[in-house]
């Protein structure tokens, strides 16, 4: 992939943001971290002039932003004959059930075994919206959470597929076992979601450069210490129904990141499965629904 020009005009909803936060917001994939190296390396100008990455926008601003191509290293993803448990395919989109454990892109240090080398081994064709490391990906699940994940087998779809997912018009549903008993039978948690300024490997409920965040859950079985829930997402924040729970005071089984340190079950990873997945064909408009039941192994603790 070639190195990328992108051209953005500053609207009113972003007036006095920083550069870097503004660029995060509308970019989505585009780390933060990457955008401030973007702009410490010139590749993005304000109005024709390079700035930092604490320059407050206002309306009317135009900011060009350069992407590099991606390096000898990243080149080097190549596909891989990994079984896929493929629920829906045609020529624009394909639809999987991810396993728990199997993590999602390549990335520095983890070049196999992902879901996209089983793409490239399956798929002559993926878009390229996302980079080579990302061939079709649309949108994420986490490397322990299991179920069903949308890519793009060309750009046009990619593009129709991640307006979707910023409008709010794909559905998507979870389920989890949380630790405690949640007495209402069903909820809300509306709470903005950034990076933890005092661990930046972690999400947290913070109101300081942070991106909306709603998720709807429902009660579907009580237990002595813990609740099965199904969640609905409104948005699709990075590990968001592991965020919000926890920050309710419910947090997912087998979470190792934002749960009891203490292990439960033997479970490696969090009880977290993506169940039903819903878009409009970025083709036809037609809608189209999936619905892929726990794997096995999570569905064995609810019944053990």
């Amino acid at each position: 992939m070639t190195e990328q020009q992108i051209s953005l005009e500053v609207g009113t909803e972003h007036a006095g943001k920083r550069l870097d936060v503004f660029l995060a917001g509308v970019l989505e994939e585009l780390t933060r971290s990457r955008i401030q190296k973007l702009i410490l390396g010139n590749m993005v100008v304000l109005n024709g002039a390079p700035v930092r990455s604490s320059c407050r926008v206002k309306p009317g601003d135009r900011v060009d932003v350069r992407v590099p191509g991606p390096d000898n290293a990243e080149l080097k993803v190549e596909a891989a004959p990994i079984p896929l448990d493929v629920y829906y395919e045609d020529a624009d989109v394909i639809v999987v059930n991810k396993p728990r454990g199997m993590v999602v892109h390549p990335a520095a240090g983890n070049y196999t075994g992902t879901l996209v080398n089983a793409l490239l081994y399956h798929c002559s064709d993926l878009s390229g919206i996302s980079g080579v490391l990302r061939p079709g990906i649309v949108h994420r699940l986490d490397k322990d959470t299991s179920g069903l994940i949308m890519a793009a087998k060309n750009d046009t779809a990619h593009l129709s597929l991640a307006r979707q997912l910023k409008e709010r018009l794909v559905t998507r549903i979870y389920l989890a076992l949380v630790h405690g008993q949640i007495k209402e039978q069903a909820g809300v948690v509306d709470a903005p979601i950034g990076r933890d300024p005092r661990n930046r490997q972690k999400m947290t409920v913070v109101h300081r450069n942070a991106k909306h965040a709603v998720t709807n859950y429902r009660v579907l079985k009580r237990f002595n210490e813990y609740t099965f829930l199904e969640l609905k997402l409104e948005t699709g924040r990075t590990h968001q129904v592991r965020v919000h729970m926890a920050h309710i005071g419910y947090p997912l089984v087998g979470d190792p990141k934002y749960g009891p340190s203490r292990p439960h079950f033997g479970l490696e990873g969090q009880f977290l499965h993506a169940a039903v997945l819903g878009f409009k064909h970025p083709r036809t408009g037609i809608y189209r629904e999936f619905k892929a039941p726990l794997p096995e192994e999570l569905k064995k603790l609810l019944y053990r």
